[in-house]
């Protein structure tokens, strides 16, 4: 299996192993995989490499970019978009931040779940917004929003938007059709706009759970901008590459403006991975799937075993979202590194009693992460 190889990255400069480098512990942190992007996406690069001119791309007129990702909505995603309603971003932080510029006003609110990935949670405070946190809950074992919390602060006329992650980074759930359809309701009750962050939609584990693009459910079709990259699935992040689906032309144009002079165009060779990968590289997505699906297994099983420890059913992505508060201590943090295990600290994602491990990488890596925290 090409998952089980165990890739050196030392000398890559690889922010993820950065972080602990010259220590003896196992960087499961950041959201890229220890996986090699699939070898469809390595040879077109290499093609594009070897013409030897890397001059301005206007990503609009990349048709075969473009081209793939009308594909690959349509078949995973059982949405048909024109291509007109793509906006290419350099990332998807870059691309909710701009919704930030583009639909507020200095002194508007914007909404955020919590608990949630570091950047999406500054984006309200770097445009002199203000974020309203929005709790993240359990019910019936797995993680939800607190719908009457949305409800009664969408409410209030200086919120302007609500930053949705769906499928949701770090407790990994797949909002339903109903859950979706309650958004829908609220947002256009209180004239909220919808930023969805979609960039694991292709990393739906649990076989019974299918994602639902913003943009194409109903009531929110008007309402809403979805984000998506083939940045985590087919980890090319670094080539800093997204794309933007906005159906509403009048939405679709204030996000444009409010990129303009600041934001630079997707990277060449990232429209070239993002072709590839739309394209070429369906089975290894299956596989990768298949994969991870066998890493999460194993990593409920662990987490079942240990005192202490308590992980709900992930239905999506390649992180875990684990609440150690059962261990009584005030940094779960530091008690990981002491055992050679370098998660993400939940206290950056909104509760310090967690962590988020990154389970993306080798089996052989995650059997020595957790043999060394049961040692």
């Amino acid at each position: 299996m090409q998952f089980d190889d165990v890739i050196d990255r030392s000398a890559t400069h690889a922010f993820k192993w950065e972080k602990y480098k010259g220590k003896d512990i196992i960087p499961m942190w950041v959201a890229d995989t220890e996986f090699a992007s699939p070898k469809a996406i390595q040879s077109a690069l290499a093609e594009r490499v070897e013409h030897g001119l890397f001059g301005y791309t206007l990503p609009a007129q990349y048709t075969p970019a473009n081209q793939a990702v009308v594909r690959w909505l349509n078949d995973k995603h059982d949405w048909q978009i024109d291509p007109s309603w793509i906006v290419w971003t350099p990332g998807v932080v870059p691309a909710f931040n701009v919704a930030c510029k583009a639909y507020c006003e200095v002194g508007d609110s914007v909404m955020i779940q919590t608990p949630n990935y570091p950047p999406l949670r500054a984006a309200p405070g770097i445009s002199g917004l203000n974020r309203i946190e929005i709790d993240t809950v359990e019910v019936d074992g797995r993680w939800t929003l607190d719908f009457a919390q949305l409800e009664e602060q969408a409410s209030d006329p200086k919120c302007k938007l609500f930053i949705l992650c769906n499928p949701m980074n770090p407790v990994g759930s797949v909002l339903t059709e109903a859950e979706l359809t309650k958004i829908a309701q609220i947002c256009s009750k209180h004239n909220v706009t919808l930023c969805s962050d979609e960039i694991h939609c292709d990393l739906v584990l649990d076989e019974t759970k299918k994602h639902l693009p913003a943009g194409n459910f109903e009531g929110l079709e008007h309402n809403s901008v979805t984000l998506m990259a083939a940045s985590k699935t087919f980890n090319v992040a670094g080539l800093g590459t997204s794309f933007a689906i906005i159906p509403d032309s009048k939405l679709r144009a204030a996000f444009v403006a409010g990129s303009q002079g600041f934001i630079p165009w997707a990277n060449v060779m990232g429209l070239v991975a993002t072709e590839a990968a739309f394209t070429l590289c369906d089975q290894w997505h299956a596989d990768l799937l298949d994969y991870l699906r066998g890493n999460l297994a194993y990593i409920e099983q662990q987490v079942e075993q240990m005192e202490g420890l308590k992980l709900l059913h992930v239905e999506a992505t390649f992180l875990a979202w684990i609440d150690a508060s059962g261990l009584g201590l005030d940094d779960p943090q530091s008690y990981f590194e002491s055992k050679g295990v370098g998660p993400s600290p939940g206290v950056d994602f909104g509760n310090k009693q967690f962590v988020r491990i990154n389970f993306g990488c080798p089996k052989s890596m995650l059997e020595e992460a957790f043999k060394r925290l049961n040692a």
